[in-house]
């Protein structure tokens, strides 16, 4: 994690993608913990890219982690490219790291906690949960 000039940590985003539905969560400002922010419902990639540049720039944001889903063999699949695309529009219009992450077993640890939870049927929820997850696993610096 780098830090400022002052030695305060730049914050990291974290990003859940899918076909209609993106998770959302940034870190604390010393790059610790993630939080979850909101599950933004769109289709139009877009779209996406220009809400997580208002993201970057609010929140200070110097690296995003996007989730990068993976068959339970580890092989790219068709959603696979959604990340990869997503990386690349992001990079072109912000000065930013972006880092693809595998996001393998991420939905479903977020249903298990949920459905603890009582919330299952929230889609939105189990999609900003996730987020959190792929980001809490880069902080713990659990990733390639």
């Amino acid at each position: 994690m780098s830090s400022d000039d002052d030695g305060t940590a730049k914050r990291v985003l974290g990003v859940d993608p899918g076909g209609s539905r993106t998770g959302l969560a940034v870190s604390d400002p010393l790059g610790i913990t993630a939080q979850g922010l909101e599950t933004l419902v769109e289709k139009d990639q877009n779209q996406v890219v220009r809400y997580l540049a208002g993201l970057v720039d609010e929140y200070g944001v110097e690296t995003v982690v996007i989730g990068m889903p993976l068959s339970l063999g580890g092989e790219e699949i068709e959603p696979s490219g959604r990340s990869r695309l997503l990386k690349k529009k992001l990079e072109e219009i912000r000065d930013v790291k972006v880092v693809l992450m595998d996001e393998r077993m991420t939905s479903l640890e977020s249903e298990r906690v949920l459905r603890k939870a009582g919330r299952v049927r929230n889609r939105q929820a189990v999609d900003k949960l996730a987020a959190v997850l792929i980001l809490q696993s880069y902080l713990d610096g659990e990733f390639e």
